[in-house]
């Protein structure tokens, strides 16, 4: 009688013994934890290499010559740079409103000067803002739209004319081959690049990929734009009858009060790896001031170089 009774309750065990084996056995839940990643979709693959033709045909029709021959990418009118250059002018003078040197004083006369004749030389059109900052900073830069600042600092320096002419015609010579448009270009490329992948691949990678990018694609660029800033400025001081060799004299002094700095992880080349560059192109700018200059600026300058 027991077992009679008992028996049902036995098969009903059984039974929930088997559905818990087969429920144990069932494959697993896919909807959250095991979702195909997008990048891993035939999507996305479909939309990448789509884009990467466009972007490839987009980069190959906005690519240009540089003054010296060099190829570049560059997608920013020259009216969208003048325009960012005013506005960066705006905040400079704002910033430095309480130091900008009268257009009247000897030191700011002077800059002009040297400038103006460099412009004349290597005849560029279109106006020029020049100013001096009263600041013992040594250095100068320039903005889209003709826009030079000299910190009075850098004549202790550049303490002869033709040193200035050096600094003056460099930061010329960024404007007149447009290195700001292509700097900037590169950097509204990169950023659709970091975009993308952050959306569709992984944030943490844009990161990585941003780092990347500026340690093996922007510094090597700006470092780029600046030997060939050093290589057209020396030809626009030639021209302008300034001596080439007098570059080299400027950096040897600025190489004695610099701070070190790896060339890998700078925006300008090494001062060492610059003179010797400016070494090799000053044969060049002399070809240039004989072609430009009359016979008695190249005899007063040789009689100079003498001593005499």
């Amino acid at each position: 009688f027991i077992s009679q009774r008992m028996w049902p309750i036995r098969r009903l065990s059984l039974g929930t013994r088997t559905q818990t084996r087969l429920f144990n056995n069932r494959p697993p839940y896919q909807r959250f934890n095991n979702k195909q990643k997008f990048w891993q979709t035939r999507t996305f693959w479909y939309t990448t290499g789509t884009g990467t033709v466009c972007g490839a045909i987009y980069y190959q029709s906005h690519l240009e010559d540089s003054p010296t021959g060099r190829r570049r990418f560059i997608n920013v009118s020259s009216a969208e740079e003048t325009q960012l250059g005013a506005s960066a002018y705006m905040q400079t003078m704002a910033t430095y409103r309480f130091q900008i040197v009268p257009h009247t004083s000897p030191v700011s006369q002077y800059v002009h000067k040297v400038a103006h004749r460099i412009i004349r030389a290597a005849n560029i059109p279109g106006s020029w803002e020049i100013h001096v900052i009263n600041s013992r900073e040594k250095n100068a830069f320039v903005l889209p739209g003709n826009k030079i600042f000299v910190f009075s600092g850098l004549l202790s320096v550049a303490n002869t004319e033709d040193a200035l002419a050096t600094v003056l015609a460099h930061e010329i010579a960024h404007v007149f081959a447009r290195h700001s448009a292509e700097k900037l270009s590169a950097a509204k490329a990169l950023q659709l690049l970091y975009i993308f992948v952050s959306l569709f691949v992984d944030p943490s990678a844009a990161e990585m990929g941003r780092s990347m990018a500026t340690l093996l694609v922007e510094l090597p660029n700006s470092r780029q734009c600046e030997q060939e800033a050093d290589e057209i400025g020396l030809e626009f001081m030639a021209r302008a009858c300034y001596d080439p060799h007098q570059a080299v004299e400027l950096w040897q002094r600025m190489q004695e009060n610099e701070q070190m700095v790896p060339q890998l992880l700078s925006t300008h080349p090494s001062t060492a790896k610059r003179i010797e560059n400016i070494r090799n192109m000053v044969p060049k700018a002399l070809m240039k001031k004989e072609a430009s200059c009359p016979p008695n600026d190249l005899t007063q300058t040789f009689f100079k170089q003498l001593g005499l």
